[in-house]
């Protein structure tokens, strides 16, 4: 088995060392705090963004999976310098650059999302993740690297947490059969990304020399609105119907006053507001990864928030 560095341990590098981990292969995470031993996992704390410290941790790996992300408001900071040091530590140590990235870059759109849509966003957050994979991109057609980017839509399931749209905000309210909010058009069509799935797409592709070199879609099932999420996290619960409503303009107004992440969704309130379809069917011609039945990805997420309520009661 192969050694895999994982930058980050937020929800989907957390679940990507995981599942490496469970495959048989030596997992080195790489976060500023670090953490402590967990079967499997080794927990290095440094600056992802210090290339050449990066690039000695990843001596040997055959793969570096790009998972860390800066604070959402700092994106355009700071998200610059990681994704440079990643290219450096892929360049230098040979391994497969993979990339978790997700579907700003395209911008608004009519009609599903493909990969072969251009990278058209005008926002700042947009350009700087349009920006990532054009920097990987050049370097891998000039043989510098070997790179791939996995695109996510919003994560959905285990370990998704306070940045989730269908997570913090939504489940612990289901669970006691309360309303819930959320931001945008809740009878709009949406692709929910299930975190496990997530996962499984960003260790295939690094073992698949056929998928280097371009940009993939997660494996995502059918698009479903936010209330029509609800209703069957809500039935699953056994809660009973729960009021769906939409966050009034005034009060996310009155939100961004005083929270920068809510002061920044603005850029992307486009995907809330209007039809949100992710096409994978390119990934799922070409690899195993298929997307988790959704009664699957409800009673799994549920289970998680039951445990995770119960130990923090």
């Amino acid at each position: 088995m192969s050694l895999h560095v994982v930058m980050g341990f937020g929800p989907a590098g957390a679940a990507t060392a995981r599942l490496l981990a469970e495959q048989g292969h030596t997992v080195r995470v790489v976060t500023r705090s670090g953490r402590g031993p967990e079967p499997g996992i080794e927990h290095v704390a440094a600056d992802a963004a210090d290339s050449a410290r990066l690039t000695g941790l990843s001596k040997g790996a055959a793969a570096i999976h790009s998972c860390a992300a800066p604070p959402y408001h700092h994106w355009v900071r700071d998200w610059p310098s990681l994704a440079s040091s990643a290219c450096a530590a892929a360049e230098a140590s040979g391994a497969v650059l993979v990339m978790l990235g997700n579907l700003y870059g395209y911008g608004p759109v009519a009609g599903p999302l493909t990969e072969r849509l251009p990278l058209a966003a005008t926002g700042p957050k947009g350009r700087v993740r349009a920006a990532l994979w054009e920097q990987a991109r050049r370097l891998h057609e000039q043989g510098r690297i070997r790179a791939v980017e996995v695109r996510a839509s919003d994560f959905f399931g285990p370990g998704v947490t306070d940045g989730g749209h269908l997570a913090g905000r939504v489940v612990p309210r289901v669970l006691r059969g309360k309303p819930v909010s959320t931001l945008g058009d809740p009878d709009a069509p949406h692709s929910w990304s299930y975190l496990p799935d997530v996962a499984r797409a960003l260790v295939e592709v690094a073992g698949e020399e056929r998928a280097w070199g371009r940009a993939w879609h997660v494996p995502t099932a059918p698009a479903r609105s936010a209330r029509e999420m609800v209703d069957r996290l809500a039935a699953g619960a056994g809660t009973g119907p729960v009021a769906v409503r939409r966050l009034a303009p005034a009060v996310l107004g009155v939100a961004a006053l005083f929270s920068p992440l809510v002061r920044e969704l603005k850029e992307t309130r486009y995907q809330f507001d209007r039809p949100f379809v992710v096409d994978a069917s390119a990934y799922e011609a070409e690899f195993a990864v298929r997307a988790t039945p959704v009664d699957e990805q409800v009673a799994a997420t549920l289970r998680w928030w039951r445990d995770r309520v119960a130990t923090s009661g």
